[in-house]
């Protein structure tokens, strides 16, 4: 089983995120809002307010999204998520990776 994590930087596409998760059978995911390192530095203090303009294209807020899902799930659900919010290897469309999840306790029964 696997912990994936994505950072969406598109918080407008949530809700195609988490309908995509559903089409693919994953019962459920904890999302959080979060804020991303470049945003803190360039927003809130003053002294880097001046690398505003090497973050063109950050976004002041994101959501991330942490879901369990089985390991052939993998692919499949970074592919659904690329077709929504574009290739993952291009800048400002998010950050994805996943990390072997041991010991899953509580979960809720697939659909």
């Amino acid at each position: 089983m696997k912990l994936l994590f994505f950072v969406l930087n598109k918080e407008e596409l949530l809700e195609e995120i988490l309908e995509a998760f559903l089409e693919l059978g994953i019962p459920g995911a904890t999302i959080l809002d979060s804020v991303g390192m470049g945003s803190i530095l360039t927003h809130d203090i003053p002294i880097f307010a001046g690398f505003k303009n090497l973050m063109e294209g950050s976004r002041p807020a994101n959501k991330t999204i942490l879901t369990l899902i089985e390991d052939d799930m993998v692919e499949p659900v970074i592919q659904s998520i690329e077709q929504i919010v574009g290739p993952l290897d291009e800048p400002g469309n998010g950050i994805l990776f996943t990390l072997e999840a041991d010991n899953v306790k509580g979960l809720r029964k697939p659909f």
